[in-house]
């Protein structure tokens, strides 16, 4: 019997972690963490995904240790760095199996993965890669999908494992190194805040899950759309399922769970906090939606899903638009506020993240694909699967989705009222009166002297005219897309990726 290989990649937990369980109950199992050089010095990473990985890692690494094994950690490419440890093993028996989640995430791993199958296959080693998030792997094809995924989450939770035994057990002197920092990845440091991120760990997800469902989770509904409430009225598990140190089916079983508690009751508090749970477990399928879109088609992650929008934006990239929208240097107070609150905390609410992509597709005219790498940079809960087909969404090339065109004044006036966010994050608008804090350009000379804020020197002026400019936008996209070719294709991208889900049953959407 040879050494159960369990590769950690997006699932660093101990609970409902199927491959650890199933490789613990076939011999001594080195559970390895690798670091790939090439994937963390690509422009969607920076350095914060990798202090959150880091910090996961050192919390996984201790709950092993207590059931007898350890995380070995290793730097390099997979191919060669399997093949150095299946020869350090060969004395007993080299890797026998391989054992890891399904990811779906960058081309580049899907690169690297076929490259593991193709040396695992050459030496007979078996690599089993079992499924999570819902996401199928082959999918046929979308119809009953949303009834495969539910299968799927309902599934009984894999329990941890009694005991573990370490390869070291096995092998004596089984070298042992720490988690890699930033510059031994060959990474730059990071603008974020590392203080103010939010801690990412097994013990934080769970926390914060229970939390969730013992009442914080209340008002859900209402909370998801304003940068203020949302802060701690959303779930805040996106980062701990993107970096799997919660798996869905268990945030999906114990929202079941609390829901069929919250069905005896008729009070409204209970019947509202019931429907809010119901929007909350919606988002959960909607993830594994977006994830099943990227799993089969990959080339979203650069490529238009709707070939008939291509090279409408593409050759006109205007840079210096792009980098003060990136800055947050719009003009637009709001659109400004999300783009440094996200340098600094790595985090901001979908409807926000919706809104800087429509600024940013629509007004501006910029192709997805650099603003997309950008954001992804930005989010500490950057998930591949969710992120590109979202981005292309909001950027209206998909074909299948009406065109979303936000107004970043009324998002401004709707969600942030009384300017509180706005003034936190763009601290030169700070004395603007609330007349003028959402749409500061409106102000007079003398309003901008008494402010203390004058236009142009102390905060820039809107890049464009944001209704005439979207309105533009517009006229092309819905031009394209009037072609008897382009609803043609539409019609086939529908029938791939669209939701099967009535539209009075989208709730969660």
């Amino acid at each position: 019997m040879g050494i159960q290989l369990v590769w950690l990649k997006r699932d660093l937990r101990l609970r409902d972690h199927a491959p650890l369980a199933e490789a613990a109950q076939r011999g001594p199992v080195c559970v390895l963490y690798l670091y790939e050089p090439p994937l963390w010095q690509r422009d969607e990473h920076d350095a914060s995904h990798l202090h959150a990985v880091n910090s996961a890692l050192v919390e996984l690494d201790e709950g092993l240790r207590s059931l007898g094994g350890r995380i070995t950690y290793r730097m390099g490419r997979p191919v060669p760095t399997l093949r150095t440890l299946h020869a350090a093993l060969a004395d007993h028996g080299g890797i026998e199996a391989i054992w890891s989640h399904q990811e779906t995430g960058l081309g580049w791993t899907f690169s690297r993965d076929r490259a593991v199958t193709a040396w695992a296959r050459e030496q007979g080693i078996a690599w089993h890669q079992l499924g999570q998030d819902g996401v199928c792997r082959p999918h046929p094809r979308r119809d009953g999908w949303a009834s495969r995924w539910t299968e799927a989450m309902a599934r009984p939770l894999v329990p941890v494992p009694g005991r573990i035994e370490d390869v070291g057990s096995v092998v004596s002197g089984w070298p042992h190194h720490g988690p890699r920092t930033a510059s031994e990845l060959g990474m730059a440091p990071t603008t974020a805040d590392l203080q103010a991120l939010q801690p990412v760990g097994e013990a934080a997800a769970i926390a914060l899950l229970d939390d969730f469902l013992a009442g914080r989770g209340r008002g859900y509904r209402q909370a998801l759309s304003s940068p203020n409430s949302a802060w701690n009225g959303c779930s805040r598990l996106s980062v701990h399922l993107a970096w799997g140190t919660l798996s869905t089916r268990t945030a999906w079983q114990h929202t079941r769970l609390t829901m069929r508690a919250l069905q005896g009751s008729r009070t409204p508090e209970s019947r509202s906090f019931l429907d809010d749970l119901e929007a909350f477990e919606g988002r959960l399928r909607w993830r594994g939606h977006f994830m099943q879109k990227l799993e089969d088609a990959p080339r979203l992650e650069h490529e238009n899903l709707h070939h008939a929008v291509d090279g409408v934006r593409e050759r006109v990239f205007d840079d210096a638009k792009f980098q003060a929208w990136a800055e947050g240097r719009t003009g637009w107070p709001l659109v400004d506020a999300c783009m440094r609150a996200l340098e600094r905390e790595r985090w901001v609410n979908f409807r926000m993240r919706a809104m800087l992509m429509s600024v940013a597709s629509y007004p501006l005219w910029l192709h997805w694909r650099r603003p997309a790498v950008h954001l992804a940079s930005r989010f500490l809960d950057f998930e591949p699967g969710i992120h590109f087909p979202q981005v292309q969404m909001q950027a209206g090339t998909t074909g299948i989705n009406s065109l979303q065109i936000y107004d970043p004044d009324k998002q401004a006036r709707d969600h942030d009222r009384d300017g509180a966010f706005i003034r936190r994050w763009v601290p030169e608008l700070a004395g603007v009166p609330d007349a003028f804090i959402h749409v500061p350009y409106r102000m007079d000379r003398v309003s901008q002297q008494r402010a203390g804020c004058v236009l142009g020197r102390d905060y820039p002026l809107p890049l464009v005219d944001h209704r005439r400019a979207s309105a533009l936008a517009r006229r092309k996209l819905e031009e394209v897309r009037r072609r008897a070719a382009a609803r043609e294709e539409s019609r086939d991208i529908h029938q791939r990726h669209g939701s099967r889900m009535p539209a009075s049953r989208r709730r969660w959407r």
